[in-house]
């Protein structure tokens, strides 16, 4: 199984580091074997598959469910879990709740924001810790991209500084520029991991409902590489019309008793 320093080793090779969300042993064992590198457990399974209007209202419970239903479908691959809102305010409360996570199957924890001091405390507790900076979903009502004037860029790139050197393992930066981007991946140790954050990032992550083409929005920091969602709808509907027309289950589809116990079976119940 990888470890967060075969990642660090890609970020000093300048080798991408592939990463993607997935909610269901299925999707894990898919992305497995599609190669990818690192299976998120985000938080984005509230919208995506659990029908919640915000990040916010997932659970530890919630997370922990997923997680392991991901562990199951990926044994061996690194598995970063997000703390969800309101499971991190204080230093005791991350760890607790963070063994939770890692008692599913997560060998990293994320949480959002600039809080240094958790991530010490994660740390000094033996967890691998990845930080998130940008668009925070958990915190931000309306998804805007973040950084877009000098201060608020100084700001991320400064909070991004002292969250490596209280230990992070990964930084995510979601929605922030480019220029951004690139400055604070060559500043930090740490492997960055972008999401509309441009290609200078050490890693990539998108949400896999987004890329399969099951989620119907588009978004500027997402290519579609499939159509997912169209073919299961189609696959559905043409179910719905072959039973409604009286033609599934055909004949290969159904079961018989053999002829001697038919006839036993008819005597039984003539």
């Amino acid at each position: 199984m990888s470890n967060a320093s075969t990642f660090l080793d890609m970020k000093r090779r300048g080798e991408k580091i592939v990463v993607v969300t997935a909610y269901d042993a299925p999707t894990a064992r898919i992305e497995v074997e599609a190669g990818v590198d690192i299976i998120l457990v985000g938080d984005s399974v509230g919208v995506n598959i659990l029908g919640y209007a915000h990040e916010c209202e997932v659970t530890l419970a919630d997370m922990a469910h997923h997680i392991a239903a991901v562990r199951r479908g990926a044994r061996d691959i690194y598995i970063i879990g997000d703390l969800p809102y309101a499971t991190y305010d204080a230093p005791e409360q991350a760890i607790k709740n963070s063994r939770i996570l890692r008692e599913a199957g997560a060998d990293c924890v994320k949480f959002e924001g600039a809080q240094p001091e958790i991530v010490r405390a994660l740390t000094a507790a033996g967890f691998d810790v990845c930080c998130h900076l940008g668009l925070e979903s958990q915190h931000h009502d309306v998804k805007r991209r973040q950084g877009k004037t000098a201060q608020a860029a100084a700001k991320l790139y400064d909070d991004a500084l002292a969250l490596d050197a209280a230990g992070q393992k990964f930084l995510v930066l979601e929605l922030v520029p480019q220029e951004l981007a690139a400055r604070v991946t060559r500043a930090i140790s740490a492997p960055t991991i972008g999401i509309g954050a441009g290609a200078e990032t050490d890693g990539q992550v998108l949400v896999v409902n987004d890329l399969a083409g099951v989620t119907a929005r588009e978004f500027k920091h997402n290519r579609r590489y499939g159509a997912v969602g169209a073919a299961l709808r189609d696959a559905v509907g043409a179910y719905a019309r072959d039973v409604r027309a009286g033609l599934f289950p055909a004949e290969e589809h159904a079961f018989h008793l053999a002829d001697d116990e038919r006839t036993a079976f008819e005597s039984l119940r003539p």
